[in-house]
């Protein structure tokens, strides 16, 4: 983990109320897999973000995403999909590429390196707690995963 971070600045205000930025889109596993190819063929790392727009977590998460000084840093470095699991009944099989033990809980984060490899496996989950997190905390937690450079 890397010792210095950026810090949020006073301009970076959370909307309220916060984003809703899920669509109710079935993908497929080659749609998933075809966004995970193209964003690492452009050097970026691919991260993936299963949450609802009837989740809080998930909205405030986007909420923090939004921040200009945190699009800013992951503009340059990654490219994010945003996958909609509904109900819990679209998308959810999408897990399973991830990790075939994981049933439900949003929003979950993967980070993957330029060789497609999940770099945060052990906290994907991290964010299904978002509302107890300053958005500082929440930035900290992708630049911990992110190649600054």
């Amino acid at each position: 983990m890397k010792n210095i971070k950026i810090l949020l600045t006073k301009a970076d205000h959370l909307q309220n109320p916060h984003p809703m930025p899920f669509q109710s889109i079935a993908l497929s596993l080659n749609c998933l897999e075809g966004f995970i190819e193209e964003t690492s063929s452009q050097q970026k790392q691919p991260i993936i973000i299963f949450g609802a727009n009837w989740c809080p977590d998930a909205r405030l998460l986007e909420g923090v995403l939004q921040l200009s000084t945190v699009t800013k840093f992951l503009d340059k470095r990654c490219s994010i999909l945003k996958i909609d699991v509904g109900n819990y009944e679209i998308n959810t099989s999408l897990f399973k590429f991830f990790d075939p033990s994981i049933k439900n809980g949003i929003p979950r984060i993967f980070i993957l390196d330029l060789a497609g490899n999940t770099i945060n496996l052990g906290s994907n989950d991290e964010m299904r707690t978002a509302r107890e997190k300053s958005p500082q905390e929440i930035f900290n937690y992708f630049q911990d995963f992110i190649d600054a450079n």
